[in-house]
């Protein structure tokens, strides 16, 4: 734990090198993974070793840099036989390993855009395709890190517009699910990156409006727990407060909160759910992490009961995760994961000397079925807000529809 790092993406300009940080072993190692090829970012991609909608796109961004990279310094000029078509079907390969994540597609659609406009299909693949893909995936890096810092300080703003439009006063609390931070993005994160802005603007010691941001509650996020093992790990390395509760907790953590009652020193009254996206789509449908659906309908249900301390649900993304050629969230791909995630845990033996093998325990009947989709969708209708990193948070129209642009 003393090796601990926000940074999940290592990319070197100079030598055309990717590491990665390898999320299956934290939080209790800190290990990066070099990704040579195409081949490597797709199954480090499928294995969950990279996620996060931001993340795995300029990873796979990047990996095609790398691959590029590496064929044109171990071939010679006149043995070159790599096609533009044949990276394009590279790319396409690679889109394959999420294919709900709808940046990874955008920017790898993106770079293939750039090559086809000005290549034939039967052109060989030399420095100035290299050049553009290069130039490409940097600035994808760039802009993202840029737009998640814009995501953090337009969702602080949005929320205390709201706070101050209900006149409330006192403490209050966030939930959020998944790990949307910097170890989903270039850094910062979208959801958590407004929670991190959130928290330093508004915390007790420092601010001067009559509300403060007291506590975060991460769901764990079964079944791979992102939750547990990365939003954790990221709040506690920035130390912002935070209680950890399993998914199914969320109704009775908020009824307790809004009587008054006290979790773990805790009495702060939960006034938003912030969640990520990995595709939002043209009326406003949003698809994250399995268990979002079921968060914007327990926000439904509280906030119809009178007297109840209302809570907002809001998506926060990068505009490059809209998606206005789906129309709806009835049109979107849920990736389903293997079954053996949901029936095992996996993880360190924990022993007095520190940190052991990584064993894998059943926790289910062998052989059962299951269903193990990787994400639910959000309906429009369930979503007060969705922030960008356009200061002008989107919100629905006075029919309740939401005028998204890209």
């Amino acid at each position: 734990m003393s090796e601990r790092t926000l940074q999940a993406i290592k990319f070197d300009k100079v030598s055309t090198t990717l590491e990665i940080l390898d999320q299956l072993l934290l939080p209790y190692s800190t290990s990066y993974i070099s990704i040579k090829s195409i081949e490597n970012a797709f199954q480090a991609i499928k294995l969950m070793q990279v996620r996060g909608a931001p993340a795995i796109a300029i990873v796979g961004a990047f990996a095609i840099v790398v691959d590029t990279n590496t064929y044109l310094k171990t071939t010679t000029e006149g043995s070159r036989k790599k096609s533009v078509e044949d990276l394009v079907k590279s790319i396409d390969y690679l889109i394959t390993s999420r294919p709900t994540a709808v940046n990874l597609s955008n920017a790898l659609n993106d770079i293939k855009s750039l090559i086809t406009k000005s290549h034939k299909p039967a052109d060989l693949v030399e420095e100035v395709i290299y050049k553009k893909i290069f130039d490409y995936s940097v600035a994808l890096y760039e802009d993202d890190l840029s737009n998640n810092f814009k995501i953090g300080e337009n969702g602080l703003n949005y929320i205390k517009s709201i706070l101050k439009e209900e006149k409330f006063k006192g403490a209050f609390s966030i939930i959020t699910i998944c790990n949307t931070g910097s170890l989903a993005t270039s850094g910062h994160g979208t959801a958590l990156g407004i929670i991190r802005s959130t928290y330093e603007s508004l915390k007790e010691s420092k601010t001067d409006e009559d509300f403060y941001l007291d506590h975060i509650y991460p769901l764990e996020t079964r079944p791979y727990n992102q939750g547990a093992k990365l939003t954790t790990y990221e709040l506690d390395y920035e130390k912002i407060p935070f209680t950890l509760i399993c998914d199914n907790m969320v109704s009775a953590l908020v009824r307790t909160l809004n009587q008054s009652k006290a979790i773990k020193a805790s009495s702060a009254p939960v006034k938003f759910i912030i969640v990520g996206a990995d595709r939002v789509v043209k009326n406003g449908d949003s698809a994250n992490k399995i268990g979002t659906f079921q968060l914007s309908v327990i926000v439904n249900h509280f906030n119809s009961i009178p007297n109840f301390n209302k809570i907002k649900f809001i998506v926060a993304a990068p505009k490059t995760t809209i998606d206005l050629n789906t129309q709806t969230g009835d049109e979107i791909v849920i990736e389903e994961r293997p079954a053996n995630e949901l029936t095992t845990l996996k993880g360190p033996v924990l022993t007095e000397n520190g940190i052991g093998e990584k064993i894998t325990v059943g926790i289910a009947t062998p052989g059962i079925s299951v269903w193990n989709p990787a994400f639910d969708v959000a309906p429009h209708n369930l979503i007060d807000a969705i922030v960008t990193e356009d200061p002008k948070v989107f919100l629905k129209d006075a029919s309740g529809q939401f005028h998204l642009t890209k």
